[in-house]
């Protein structure tokens, strides 16, 4: 039968004199007795079990590595769409004429990605004042939404 001869010291054991007492108890053996012999080692078995073992655990890690990545390219769309929608929403407020009340919609390239923005201005309670809501879409979800208000027009 293969056996793989593996002694392992016994950090508990401090003394040359404790070592010398255990002898071959102080060697961690989990193989089966064939010739009756106190043989230390992992049967060939034994072995391929730990390497099935230890072959799991490495192919979790690697779907674990997976779905990080997957959520991180998730989290950067999400993030440059933020950025669109402000963008368009400073381009709102910044402008001299205030953006006409109703709805609106456009493309802006951004990073090397055209992303579809909607724009919808309303009155406030406040007839001084609009609200501009704004959406960045991209294959007909919502990824980022902004709202800001500014000044209408003074009459």
């Amino acid at each position: 039968m293969w056996r793989a001869d593996l002694r392992i010291p016994n950090p508990f054991v401090s003394s040359e004199v404790e070592k010398r007492e255990l002898g071959a108890r102080g060697r961690f053996s989990t193989s089966l007795e064939t010739n009756g012999s106190a043989e230390g080692g992992f049967t060939l078995v034994e072995l391929l079990v730990a390497l099935a073992l230890f072959s799991i655990a490495g192919l979790a890690l690697l779907k674990l590595q997976g779905v990080t990545l997957a959520s991180t390219s998730a989290i950067d769309r999400q993030l440059v769409a933020s950025i669109v929608a402000q963008n368009i929403a400073t381009d709102a407020l910044t402008d001299a004429a205030p953006p006409a009340v109703g709805a609106a919609s456009g493309v802006e390239r951004n990073m090397g990605v055209d992303w579809a923005w909607r724009r919808v201005v309303t009155r406030t309670a406040d007839p001084r004042m609009l609200r501009v809501d704004v959406a960045v879409l991209q294959d007909g979800r919502t990824l980022a939404r902004t709202t800001v208000v500014r000044l209408g027009a003074v009459r």
